[in-house]
């Protein structure tokens, strides 16, 4: 299995220093190893360039015979670790896309759930974590999935949608024209530069769709939403940002006319997994974050969302609204007539 990981390693690499790297080795005992295994099989699988290595017609077929075997052994590795917690104590081991209520939606499982082992693993690609939980090696994934990009979900998993369609927002400097307005049309910000994840699954191509159907073409920097905060507050660029986000003194988030962004919210779990706390707590932590950001309280609220109500038995709150007279409740136009809900 060793020998086959460091074939399937430089393959991928296409170098021996970069494969070397990779299986934390050095570059000479890979070199020796890979002799080793092609004189054990009488041939080269690989040829080397200064280019790098590419595997010959003899590699490719080996690896190809390959590939499945180490797939297959480091998968028995990761059932046998999870049946031996699973004999240890219950465990949930969730992924998830970036989402501002991770942090609440923990805290909910750990009360709900003494005494199990909760493991976070988050990932900017939906459909990363959804091959990990059809392959066992996530229990639950919470993931987003981008308007007219749909995911592909691997047969036999279960999904729960939490919110059918939620719209994203915009970011913009406080100094910003458009951020003295309520609602900002993509019109206004057709002279902006754009900042987009392009690692993000759906994200780039969602937007270009709006782009195309909205008939602007602005420029458009491509990089992490970290980075782009700080050219947003800097007012370098705009982007689009989750409508939880909460507010910040040197940002300010407005939403687009028609919602032209928007996502699907699911809950992805393997067949026959009782996913109803889990569910239910990601829904309480999600009812709670929407709530609590005035500006999304008022959009859910115009837009006569569950959303925008208490949870069952939970005692009314107040939100007030901020003295910013772009935030107000009464600046948001009429809603589309597509209702949020949750399903």
């Amino acid at each position: 299995m060793r020998h086959l990981r460091a074939l399937c390693a430089i393959a991928d690499a296409g170098s021996l220093h970069r494969a070397a790297r990779t299986l934390g080795v050095s570059q000479p005992a890979l070199t020796t190893q890979l002799r080793r295994i092609e004189n054990a099989l009488g041939a080269e699988l690989f040829s080397r360039g200064r280019t790098g290595c590419r595997p010959t017609l003899l590699g490719r077929a080996v690896l190809s015979r390959a590939r499945p075997l180490v797939d297959g052994m480091s998968a028995l590795v990761s059932d046998a670790k999870a049946e031996a917690a699973a004999a240890e104590g219950p465990r949930l081991r969730i992924g998830c896309t970036a989402s501002r209520v991770i942090g609440g939606w923990l805290r909910r499982l750990r009360l709900r759930l003494p005494g199990t082992d909760i493991s976070l693993r988050v990932d900017v690609s939906a459909h990363a974590l959804l091959r990990a939980v059809d392959a066992g090696r996530l229990d639950v994934a919470f993931v987003h999935e981008v308007e007219g990009c749909p995911l592909a979900v691997p047969e036999g998993l279960e999904q729960r949608v939490l919110v059918d369609r939620e719209p994203q927002f915009i970011s913009l400097a406080r100094d910003h024209p458009a951020a003295a307005l309520p609602v900002v049309d993509l019109a206004d910000l057709a002279a902006d530069r754009w900042m987009v994840d392009p690692t993000v699954d759906g994200e780039w191509d969602g937007l270009r769709r709006v782009f195309a159907e909205a008939g602007v073409a602005p420029a458009v920097l491509h990089g992490d939403y970290l980075t782009a905060a700080s050219l947003v507050v800097l007012g370098e660029a705009v982007a689009p940002c989750q409508p939880t986000s909460g507010p910040r003194d040197d940002m300010a988030i407005r939403p687009l006319r028609d919602d032209p962004l928007a996502v699907r919210l699911l809950l992805v779990s393997r067949p026959g997994a009782d996913m109803s706390a889990v569910y239910g707590e990601l829904e309480a932590a999600y009812r709670e974050a929407a709530r609590g950001v005035a500006g999304y309280h008022q959009w859910l609220l115009r837009h006569r969302s569950p959303l925008a109500l208490p949870a069952p038995g939970a005692p009314p709150q107040e939100f007030p609204v901020p003295a910013d007279s772009a935030e107000s409740v009464d600046c948001f136009p009429p809603p589309r007539p597509r209702a949020e809900s949750l399903s």
